[in-house]
């Protein structure tokens, strides 16, 4: 653990020595200070770093730095990268790299393979790993402000000195219960760079199309594309351009004039002649006057089988019983979507749940549950599974 004053490194000379320190280690504990409450892009505030025995805070907001030497360490394939919920960490770095950061390790998914939590809270995770209760006080700094004070640095650095001593701690016990591979191949979706996708054209994809007629269909991936470029542009949240429920009754009524706008109940009266309407009913327009090349390709529906009554909670039951006996959190075993597909009697590798690990740990006892070679009942308040 750090002692003594800490002192954010602003110069690059410092940045290197201590990128060649980090880079002794077989896995670096990262974390992210950022602010993106009023913006699109977030803004990247304060980076923390430790390996087996150095830990340092960067700033990357100073002037004096380019912090792409860190980058290279966080692309070299041959270390691990430890964070705590890295979705957003991961948005950030795949943005200054190009590429999201890799091979990485969760300790909320790691907690999850272990039976610990489902999302578990960073400090939570320190008190049930470690014993260790956490001063939250610095929770909710502004990290934009310098200078910081000692205690908003001491409580920066304690993100990943914590999370050093709890990753050890864990890849021990995921070790000990063969569930290292369980872990990683998690952590190989968060490594997708589709995930981190934020394409224009493909904004359509983060709403619900309600319907699936073409000029709706056209008209809805055309605005949400228009409004995902203007957020950008303007580095302005995507809610501070358009609501979620105005993309969907633009493409509902499809207004082609500011008359016609002004009567939408959930675009903002005057929006459609401010400086970020500009450009949308020319979206609107064009996606009108060619609906077959703006309607997105969508996947034919498919007739689902009905769901056999009760089959989905005695999957639920199931699922309970087996994740409680291998301490593992349900959701890690199989989602809702996974036990609804499985019950109507879908199977296949497109459900996880009956693929690798999860087959062997739950999946054929719900296809035996199903076929009726596999019983439940209750016994002194537990769930036990009988073969038949």
């Amino acid at each position: 653990m750090t002692t003594g004053r800490l002192t954010p490194i602003t110069q690059q000379e410092q940045l290197d020595e201590a990128c060649e320190r980090l880079a002794t280690g077989h896995f670096v504990c990262v974390d992210t200070e950022f602010h993106r409450e009023s913006t699109y892009w977030p803004e990247l505030c304060l980076i923390q770093a430790s390996c087996p025995d150095f830990e340092v805070i960067i700033d990357p907001m100073s002037e004096e730095l380019d912090i792409a030497p860190f980058l290279s360490l966080l692309a070299d394939q041959s270390r691990t990268k430890v964070f705590h919920a890295a979705r957003q960490d991961m948005e950030i770095f795949n943005r200054l790299m190009g590429h999201p950061p890799g091979p990485i390790f969760d300790t909320q998914i790691g907690a999850m393979a272990l039976g610990i939590g489902d999302s578990i809270s960073y400090d939570n995770l320190i008190q049930r790993i470690l014993k260790r209760r956490i001063d939250k006080s610095s929770q909710f700094t502004d990290w934009k402000r310098r200078p910081l004070t000692d205690k908003q640095l001491n409580y920066a650095i304690g993100d990943v000195t914590h999370l050093r001593d709890a990753y050890l701690r864990m890849n021990e016990q995921l070790d000990a219960k063969s569930r290292l591979d369980w872990v990683r191949a998690e952590m190989a979706a968060l490594e997708n760079p589709e995930l981190y996708d934020v394409s224009p054209s493909n904004a359509w994809q983060r709403l619900k199309m309600r319907k699936p007629h073409k000029e709706y269909a056209a008209v809805f991936a055309s605005v949400a594309a228009w409004r995902e470029q203007m957020a950008q542009d303007k580095n302005k949240p995507r809610r501070r351009i358009l609501k979620d429920d105005a993309v969907q009754e633009i493409a509902d009524q499809k207004p082609t004039s500011e008359q016609a706008f002004e009567r939408l109940r959930a675009v903002p009266k005057g929006f459609i002649r401010s400086k970020y309407a500009n450009g949308l009913i020319d979206a609107v327009q064009t996606a009108l006057d060619d609906p077959d090349g703006h309607a997105p390709v969508l996947p034919k529906r498919k007739h689902n089988a009905e769901t056999p009554p009760g089959a989905p909670e005695m999957l639920k039951v199931l699922l309970k019983a087996v994740s409680d006996d291998a301490s593992v959190v349900p959701r890690l075993i199989a989602n809702a979507a996974d036990i609804e597909k499985i019950a109507r009697g879908e199977r296949g590798e497109d459900i996880p749940a009956l693929t690798g690990w999860r087959h062997d740990l739950f999946g054929q006892k719900a296809l035996a549950l199903l076929s009726g070679k596999l019983a439940l009942s209750f016994e002194n308040d537990q769930v036990r599974l009988f073969e038949l």
